[in-house]
């Protein structure tokens, strides 16, 4: 089968993360001036450096409206699966849905776990940069990205060139992975080589990394932990990697960028208005709020991130860090709603079986 996909234009990169163990950092109750808004714990309370404090102090000072953060321990799967027993979901919205995330959630819903925004009435969704925009029903409007590549200690090896590079005996025992059954980290590299080696040949070539000594952790922070600690020289992660080093002041020479084969593969994540939501002037009054181009600037320097709209960039003493590949390439929704389960699947059968 021949796949569809959607290139990200190189010119609008420069333009520019149970029901149990919950954190609700809320009050009680339907205040219609309270906005109940969704997102994962490292969006507010991140070990470095998060977004959450300063989003819920703007947003606050710009509205007459409270926002309260829900947080809970499986994140979005929570809310998931509380649509599936009924539940209700407990906020209006959510900061963080992965193209991944939607295809999930449609395939496993009979109804929709989000609803369109009308963007009319979010007028800073017309800067959003078209090869960031993942849902063509407008349910959510990209406010994040950045792009997966592989990051590598230039002391211990030489940059992989190409994704064939990773199979071959210079780079064997080198390459931490985050697992891609669990993690969008994991699931952006996978999908990356199903489309460099076609579906015919991407599980060869995922025979050959393992052969060659890849090693898969169980989540991106494991993975990046374990980087380091030195436990390896190359991990996949994010091309946004070295402004938290330059922040950190930590040495540069461990956190390369490699972009091999000239490519990385799109992270964007957006804001969702759950389907369910009440509050709808204040649900959209967010959504604009999110894409305006003050709060595109600072969250993505607090999140270590790039921009979604046209009209916000990077501080220069940022730019230089935040690298951005030659050609970066993104499914679209219907090719990931018709094939991402079976690769995933496909790949970490071969994964649990090595």
């Amino acid at each position: 089968m021949t796949s569809r996909r959607r290139f990200l234009a190189s010119a609008g990169t420069a333009a520019a993360l149970g029901l149990a163990g919950c954190l609700d950092v809320a009050s009680p109750g339907g205040d219609p001036d309270t906005l109940k808004v969704g997102t994962t714990q490292s969006y507010v309370d991140a070990v470095s450096t998060s977004a959450g404090d300063w989003v819920k102090a703007e947003f606050e000072a710009r509205y007459d409206a409270t926002l309260e953060w829900v947080v809970r321990e499986n994140e979005l799967n929570d809310f998931l699966e509380r649509r599936k027993q009924g539940v209700d979901l407990g906020a209006d919205v959510y900061v963080g849905v992965t193209p991944t995330d939607l295809v999930r959630a449609d395939r496993e819903l009979d109804e929709s776990l989000f609803a369109a925004f009308d963007t009319d009435r979010v007028p800073n969704s017309r800067d959003v940069v078209d090869a960031y925009r993942f849902d063509p029903q407008d349910r959510v409007l990209p406010t994040g990205s950045s792009y997966v590549c592989i990051v590598y200690d230039e002391n211990e090896v030489a940059e992989p060139e190409t994704l064939e590079d990773l199979t071959r005996e210079p780079w064997a025992d080198s390459l931490l992975l985050p697992d891609p059954q669990n993690t969008v980290t994991g699931l952006s590299f996978l999908l990356w080589t199903v489309e460099a080696y076609g579906t015919d040949g991407y599980l060869d070539y995922w025979e050959r990394l393992l052969d060659n000594g890849l090693r898969t952790t169980g989540n991106w922070n494991a993975a990046y932990s374990a980087y380091s600690n030195e436990e390896a020289p190359m991990v996949v992660s994010y091309s946004t990697d070295q402004v938290y080093a330059a922040r950190s002041d930590v040495d540069m020479s461990r956190h390369q960028i490699a972009f091999p084969n000239g490519q990385g593969y799109a992270y964007v994540s957006g804001t969702a208005r759950f389907a369910d939501a009440g509050k709808d002037d204040l649900v959209h009054e967010f959504a604009n709020f999110m894409l305006d181009a003050r709060t595109q600037r600072e969250v993505a320097v607090k999140n270590v991130g790039i921009p979604t709209v046209s009209d916000a960039s990077l501080p220069e003493d940022v730019q230089q860090y935040a690298h951005v590949p030659g050609e970066t390439l993104q499914y679209d929704y219907d090719t990931l709603r018709e094939n991402l389960g079976d690769w995933r699947e496909t790949v970490s059968r071969r994964i649990a079986g090595q």
